[in-house]
């Protein structure tokens, strides 16, 4: 049984181990160089800082990590305690070394500043919850870099959570060290396979939240410690028999009992402690995949298996890489037990995870960086996996947190990036964003007044390139009234946030709007004056010309789509003095951009065909969803017309092979197709005011109008433009309420 508790030998020996002898001095030059600077000095857990740094060099060594880490994990505290020896890192040690340390601070630099509360309890319950997804994030963007980083990362807070038990502290600090460790480093070293971690910061951390309970099954284990042993050898001595008479070489030992394994199945399953199968267990470890299942047969053989028990990992390996057979098993008085089966190279992987592929080359030399790319996609692959399980884990644990972490499940590491504020607050970015995408992301004002920024205390330019892990200072001019964005920031490389790029557009349509506002007002004005009508009221005037609001005709007169000589014709009201409707210019507004008389993609397919020129007839006008009909122009391309048009009617008749099946395909969202609109009234004054209120309210725009007045009834024909045929039919509706209308129908 391989383990991770600290050999009783010298700190020489204990950090070198499995290295070669040049390796094995830079490590111990490491040592010498930090002991100066740590005697004497603490941790902020308040361990000795020597005894802290030994602790965690000799854990990695366990986790037959390479020189390099081994030396990281001295000298990291050295950037805190002794920052002038820390600068002398790269020059001694290799800029492999320095980022290591650089990493494991960034991590380490996290903890100091978002100290996990106990999420869940109290009044800020979201708030706290919203502080650990925070710390969440700040893990991934510190990680992702170099796994190296996390392996110091969960020594370090394994040595911490050592020294608490060796000093029995139960207080507020081990309470909140032991909560965040469960809730990150726990969950990580398990989705990293790297057990023998896993579970002795788990037993830790329980130790300090749940005491009694911890202590409870602590005594149920001991109580029947003797029993129990008595019967796993027992069974070991019958299995070790039986593998003998096969010829099977195999190594069989008891598996060891982990207290909040143990209390997390209690609780989960609710079962009392005499009903859990694993607290009488042992394990088998064979050469080949072969003898695995040859040994399950045996064992099978041997006691009567309980067949809602196995589970088969080696064919379905868990997402870690976890790879073994699971069996329970009862003997003949119903003792239930179970039994583990496995490979040296299972064995081995369960015990380091993904760390067993990180292993240090015997050949010398640590090559690190020729394997750097392939070795970084395996562990981001892992982390990824990771950061669902304790999305999950988290949740199971409290249901406060859950609206908070669930956010981590649609994240992803290789677009997206993480950096500080200078109060330490991490900020979520895509790949590639700039200062101006931080700026932006913290407020729209802090963006519109962004004049500089400082990347770890240095000025940048603003179009500068961010990095995981750095702090970013936003420079904001001062006061009211200041100038907004620059238009260069709309330019390839100043901003990778479409949100970025649209609360700048939206910045620069504002100020475009105000200042066609402005001309439009000062056009109105102008032609008020040169008519010697300056006492209108210019609400009324633009109800007259049939706009819902004023600032709506200052805009189309602004925008030159309205003309002045309308204005100038409700001025002198000759519409109304002659008791006729307007002509047809009144309501007349410029096509949109999205409609199809535009330009726009009218969405038809022509079935079976790919690449035809399609275009909606002027005759009938179809719109989605009118069932529609092609019918082959020549040199026209297939001019589409409603199903019942009559002059598709003819034209059928007399070719019938130039029809054409066609269809509606997925229209853009704003297109819009035009359409022909009859309405026969009694002829009054404010008739056309009423319809076009009425086709403003609902949004549609109107291109074309012909009227005519005779005999007291009106006939109006309008081109209007529509997104759908429903949106039509309730205009309609609303059109035939109308004082006066008599018919109102699409044409």
């Amino acid at each position: 049984m391989v383990s991770l508790a600290l050999p009783q030998s010298s700190a020489d020996e204990q950090i070198t181990q499995g290295l070669s002898v040049d390796d094995a001095a830079r490590v111990l030059d490491a040592l010498a160089f930090v002991t100066p600077f740590y005697v004497g000095k603490l941790v902020p857990p308040g361990q000795d800082a020597l005894a802290f740094a030994i602790s965690v060099a000799a854990t990695l060594a366990l986790l037959e990590t390479d020189a390099d880490t081994r030396i990281a994990g001295l000298l990291f505290e050295l950037t805190m305690l002794a920052p002038q020896a820390a600068e002398q890192i790269e020059t001694r040690y290799g800029p492999d070394t320095a980022e290591l340390v650089q990493g494991i601070r960034q991590v380490m630099r996290l903890h100091d500043v978002n100290f996990i509360q106990d999420v869940g309890r109290g009044k800020n319950a979201a708030q706290q919850a919203a502080t650990q997804l925070e710390a969440l994030r700040k893990m991934l963007l510190a990680m992702a870099v170099d796994m190296r980083v996390v392996l110091v990362r969960l020594c370090s807070r394994l040595s911490t959570l050592r020294y608490f038990a060796e000093l029995k502290l139960e207080n507020e600090q081990s309470h909140r060290y032991a909560r965040e460790t469960l809730d990150l480093y726990a969950p990580l070293a398990n989705r990293l396979g790297i057990w023998q971690l896993k579970w002795e910061l788990e037993d830790l951390s329980f130790r300090f939240l749940e005491p009694a309970n911890y202590k409870r099954i602590a005594k149920m284990l001991e109580e029947k410690r003797i029993e129990r042993e008595s019967f796993v050898d027992s069974a070991i001595t019958r299995l070790q028999d039986e593998l003998a008479q096969a010829d099977i070489k195999a190594d069989v030992s008891g598996r060891p009992k982990h207290i909040y394994s143990i209390w997390n199945k209690m609780r989960g399953k609710t079962l009392d402690f005499s009903g859990l199968y694993d607290v009488r267990a042992f394990r088998v470890v064979v050469s080949d995949i072969k003898a695995c299942y040859a040994v399950l047969g045996i064992v099978h053989n041997i006691w009567t298996p309980i067949p809602a028990e196995f589970d088969d990992y080696i064919s379905r390996p868990k997402a870690n890489g976890y790879r073994s057979l699971h069996t329970v098993v009862e003997d003949d008085d119903g003792r239930a037990f179970e039994v583990q089966i496995r490979t040296d190279d299972m064995h081995h992987f369960a015990e380091y995870g993904v760390a067993a592929h990180w292993r240090y080359k015997e050949s010398g030399g640590s090559n690190f960086s020729a394997q750097k790319y392939d070795e970084k996609i395996a562990w981001l692959r892992q982390l990824l996996a990771w950061k669902n399980e304790v999305v999950d884990t988290v949740v199971a644990q409290d249901d406060v947190r859950r609206d908070h972490v669930e956010q981590l499940k649609t994240a992803t590491l290789d677009d997206r990036i993480y950096v500080l504020t200078p109060q330490a607050r991490v900020i979520e970015l895509p790949a590639g964003a700039t200062p101006i995408d931080f700026a932006y992301h913290l407020h729209s004002d802090v963006g519109h007044r962004c004049r500089g920024a400082r990347v770890d205390g240095v000025m940048v330019p603003l179009n500068t390139a961010l990095k995981n892990g750095v702090t970013v200072e936003v420079i904001t001019a001062k006061g009211a009234g200041v100038a907004g964005p620059s238009r260069d920031w709309l330019s390839p490389g100043y901003t990778v946030s479409p949100r970025t790029r649209s609360k700048v557009r939206s910045w620069f349509n504002a100020i475009e709007q105000q200042e066609t506002l402005a001309y439009g007002r000062s056009l109105i004005e102008k032609t008020l004056q040169r008519e010697g009508k300056t006492s209108v009221n210019l609400e009324v005037l633009a109800h007259k010309l049939g706009f819902a609001k004023l600032d709506e005709l200052f805009l189309d007169v602004g925008k030159e789509i309205f003309s002045l000589r309308q204005v100038e014709q409700a001025l002198h009201g000759e519409a109304e003095a002659k008791n006729t409707l307007p002509d047809d210019t009144v309501l007349a507004r410029k096509s949109r951009s999205s409609s199809v008389e535009s330009g726009a993609k009218s969405g038809v397919l022509v079935v079976g065909t790919e690449g035809l020129m399609t275009q909606l007839a002027k005759c009938c006008r179809p719109a989605p969803p009118d069932e529609i009909i092609g019918f082959v122009t020549r040199g026209k391309g297939v001019s589409i017309h409603r199903a019942g048009c009559k002059n598709l009617a003819e034209m059928q008749a007399k070719a019938p092979e130039r029809v054409i099946h066609t269809a509606w395909g997925t229209q853009e969202s704003d297109t819009v197709y035009p359409v022909d609109i009859f309405v026969l009234a009694s002829d009054r004054q404010g008739l056309l005011r009423d319809i076009s209120e009425i086709f403003l309210r609902e949004k549609i725009n109107v291109i074309g109008v012909s009227t005519q007045s005779q005999k007291g009834q009106a006939r109006m024909a309008f081109t209007a433009e529509i997104g759908s045929t429903a949106q039509l039919l309730k205009a309609l509706k609303v059109i035939r309420e109308v004082s006066g209308v008599l018919e109102a129908k699409r044409h």
